[in-house]
């Protein structure tokens, strides 16, 4: 194996962006001069908007600081061609518009093939990123915890190991063995598809080990007796504005795809009907998006686990976007394909209201008054948070249920956790033990049976 192609191969996603974006220079980067393209491919009858589709794919491409995106652009086709992508014609095109741009970097947003990739950055004299490779570098720049790296690093090797026919040059040849065992020897490919195996084994290894301390986290939330109350929502819907408004932390908020990409906790007090405090957990998560890269589903599960263990979903949407419908179904889509269930408790949140015009505004305002477990806020103004917080508040109200039990002396803990929730109404002491009379909830009678 030639020096270098295993590190290239097994490296951080991350390092890919070293031999397509501009060093450092002079202490500041120099962007990359980078064209969006988003394939409308005429005969797929389940294609949405295509301007609305470039739209998110230029937002998607200035998620990424050192691009400057010079150039985008809708390109209609009736079918793909297997080769290119493009036909002849077009491709003859736009290579001279990007020529006259002097474009760097080229951005497909959709799907292409090794073959497609290498035939076009040959025609282009560009390098080249589809969308799940672009997706993949964001989020390798976004991963800030140890999960969040390691997962970022699993999904961007299994990607680059289908793409390995274009990745070097040196690919055909084979390496002899020593001369002790006869043959050819294997091919590079297969060389490099091994050590990116290897490598995604010890990465597997090294994320169980980081699961498993996420586990004992979870348990320990377990004896807790907050509800979690969980965030999801399409990229950019105002998740973390509006996380940041109700919790006061400072979450990294920003008019951007991806703008959160770890999982954040915080412990939110909010007023119950009685006029007391109530306790939840809410979490903030990654925003989703259409045509989310199969890896990263796969890889992205366990942080997105907090949403599997919550009490109650808030769907945080974009009103004001004209996608916000098809945001919506891409949401669900990816919640069933985590195992949560359509009748999960759930709160659909209808966000930047503020954003619409005064009918508009108007129409919302009334749909969601009448609907229930819809509501309308501008996380930024504060409208409509506090009734939304209210109503959170009351789905975690729990009739309280009266019981009679005797609980032995060596049970001590046991009845100090009950003394310390408040929940004995009287105590006399037996022979068999202490006779307690409790009024508790559900949630905190199941905590207790756990102990």
């Amino acid at each position: 194996m030639e020096p270098g192609t295993c590190r290239i191969a097994t490296g951080a996603f991350s390092r890919l962006k070293e031999r397509h974006l501009a060093e450092l220079h002079d202490h500041e980067v120099k962007k990359t001069r980078a064209w969006v393209l988003h394939p409308d491919i005429t005969s797929d009858r389940t294609r949405r908007d295509p301007v609305a589709g470039l739209e998110e794919a230029v937002a998607l491409a200035d998620a990424l600081p050192e691009l400057e995106v010079v150039g985008s652009e809708i390109v209609r086709l009736p079918k793909i061609q297997p080769g290119h992508l493009f036909g002849t014609g077009k491709i003859e095109e736009l290579k001279q518009r990007m020529k006259l741009a002097e474009v760097e970097l080229v951005l497909v947003d959709g799907p292409v093939t090794p073959v497609q990739q290498r035939n076009l950055e040959k025609e282009w004299k560009v390098k080249l990123l589809d969308r799940t490779g672009l997706i993949l570098e964001i989020f390798s720049d976004r991963a800030r915890t140890r999960e969040g790296v390691l997962q970022v690093e699993m999904a961007a090797l299994t990607y680059q190991r289908t793409r390995l026919v274009r990745a070097w040059t040196h690919l055909e040849r084979q390496r002899g063995g020593l001369g002790f065992v006869g043959g050819p020897g294997e091919t590079q490919i297969e060389a490099d598809r091994r050590a990116i195996d290897e490598q995604l084994t010890r990465l597997r290894r090294q994320l169980e080990k980081v699961v498993k301390t996420r586990e004992l986290h979870r348990a320990s939330r377990a004896k807790v007796p907050f509800p979690i109350v969980a965030l999801v929502g399409y990229t950019n819907a105002g998740k973390s504005t509006f996380f940041n408004t109700v919790t006061g932390a400072d979450v990294f908020a920003k008019d951007m795809l991806f703008a959160t990409l770890d999982p954040t906790m915080r412990q939110l007090v909010i007023e119950n009907a009685h006029g007391g405090d109530r306790e939840i957990i809410l979490s903030d998560t990654v925003g989703f998006i259409s045509n989310l890269p199969t890896q990263l589903v796969a890889a992205f599960r366990a942080t997105l686990e907090e949403v599997l263990d919550a009490d109650l979903i808030l769907h945080v949407r974009d009103i004001a976007s004209e996608e916000t419908d098809h945001q919506r179904d891409d949401v669900l889509k990816i919640l069933r394909d985590l195992g949560i269930k359509d009748d999960a408790p759930m709160f659909e949140v209808w966000n930047k209201i503020d954003l619409l015009d005064d009918e508009a505004r108007a129409a919302r305002m009334e749909r969601a008054a009448h609907e229930e477990n819809i509501f309308a806020i501008s996380a930024v103004t504060g409208e409509g948070v506090p009734e939304l917080l209210a109503a959170v508040s009351a789905f975690f109200e729990e009739d309280k249920i009266e019981r009679d039990m005797i609980l032995p002396y060596a049970d001590g803990r046991k009845r100090a956790w009950l003394f310390e929730e408040g929940v004995v109404l009287s105590e006399e002491m037996t022979e068999e033990g202490y006779q307690l009379k409790v009024l508790w909830t559900p949630r905190q009678e199941k905590q207790f049976r756990e102990m």
